[in-house]
C-alpha cells in the first residue's frame, strides 16, 4: 500500500506530523529518498511533487494521497476527497501591481498578461469574469513576473499576502480557498487493500477529530453532581463512576479548547475538585 505525500513545501512537514500521530511513522527521511518505509507493514510513503499527487493517485500509483485542494481542482482528475485536513489553509488570488488604480476585476484591461501555475483554475475564473487575458504558464514564483516585465498580473496562492506585498502586488480578488486534503481513487473501496486503506483513513480521521479537544477528569461530591452535569459539554454525555467513597463521583468528559476556561470556572464554582486535563490523541467514531 502506498501513500503519496508532498516531497517539499509548506504541506510536507504537517503531513508527516499527521501521519506520525495516526501511527504511520516514516522509518527514514533521507531527502533523496522517493520511497520511504513506515512503521506499518506493507505501507510505504511515496515522495511526490504536491501538484502531481492527484495524477499519481488517479492512475493507481498510490492508494492514498495528501495534497492541496487547489491541486485537485487544477488537475481535473477523477479522485475522491475523503477528508479536509486542518492545515495548509491558503487562498488562490488575482493580484495586480500596487500602483494600479483599480478596485475590481471589471476595471482591468482586456488582453492583460497573467502569470500563473494554475492554468485551469485561471481559465475558468477568467471565463466567469468575461475577461480576455493572455495566460503565461509558469512553474516557479509568479509574484516576480510583473517586476520582470514578463506579466502584468498574477494568479497565485497566498497564505497571508506578505510575499505579494513584498513584490509590489495587491490582492484584487480571491478566486478560491484551499487546504490540505486526503484523496483516494474513485473506486478505492473496491481495492484489494480496501480494508487496510479504511483503517489508515480511520486513524487519520481520529487525529483530525481530536484536534482542539481535551479529556477532563474531576471528582464531584454527590450533592453537587446535578449542577455540574448541567454545565458540562460532552461528545454524547459525560461518563460518571461512583468512587469507593459513596458520597463522591468521578466525572469524565470531553471539552473543546475554546470553551475550556469557561467550563473549568463553572465546575470549580459548583464544587468540582481535583480536575485533571489531558490531551486527546485520537477520537475514533
Amino acid at each position: 500500500m502506498r501513500i503519496a505525500i508532498p516531497n517539499k513545501g509548506r504541506l510536507q512537514q504537517p503531513t508527516i506530523n499527521l501521519l506520525q500521530l495516526a501511527g504511520v511513522k516514516p522509518l527514514s527521511m533521507d531527502e533523496r529518498a522517493l520511497v520511504v518505509p513506515t512503521s506499518w507493514n506493507n505501507v510505504e510513503l511515496i515522495m511526490v511533487r504536491p501538484e502531481d499527487i492527484p495524477y499519481v493517485v488517479e492512475s493507481g500509483g498510490a492508494d492514498l494521497g495528501i495534497t492541496g485542494h487547489d491541486y485537485v481542482v487544477e488537475s481535473n482528475t477523477s479522485v475522491t476527497e475523503l477528508l479536509r485536513l486542518d492545515f495548509g489553509y491558503a487562498k488562490i488570488v488575482l493580484a495586480v501591481p500596487q500602483s494600479w488604480n483599480v478596485k475590481s476585476v471589471d476595471e482591468l484591461p482586456q488582453d492583460i498578461r497573467i502569470a500563473t501555475k494554475y492554468y485551469n483554475i485561471a481559465m475558468n475564473y477568467l471565463r466567469s469574469k468575461k475577461l480576455r487575458a493572455r495566460l503565461i504558464r509558469i512553474s516557479g514564483a509568479a509574484e516576480v513576473m510583473p517586476y520582470l516585465g514578463a506579466a502584468d498580473a498574477v494568479i497565485d496562492v497566498t497564505s497571508t499576502g506578505t510575499t505579494l506585498k513584498l513584490h509590489g502586488l495587491k490582492i484584487l480578488d480571491v478566486i478560491m480557498e484551499t487546504y490540505a486534503t486526503l484523496i483516494a481513487p474513485k473506486d478505492w473501496m473496491r481495492s484489494p487493500t480496501a480494508e487496510e486503506l479504511n483503517l489508515v483513513v480511520t486513524m487519520i480521521k481520529g487525529v483530525v477529530a481530536a484536534k482542539g479537544k481535551k479529556l477532563v477528569f474531576m471528582n464531584v461530591p454527590d450533592d453537587k453532581l446535578a449542577n455540574i452535569l448541567s454545565v458540562l459539554p460532552a461528545m454524547l454525555a459525560p461518563a460518571i463512576t461512583k468512587l469507593s467513597r459513596h458520597d463522591v463521583w468521578e466525572v469524565i468528559t470531553v471539552v473543546s479548547d475554546d470553551v475550556l476556561p469557561e467550563v473549568v470556572a463553572k465546575v470549580k464554582a459548583y464544587g468540582g475538585k481535583d480536575l485533571v486535563i489531558v490531551d486527546i490523541e485520537k477520537v475514533i467514531e
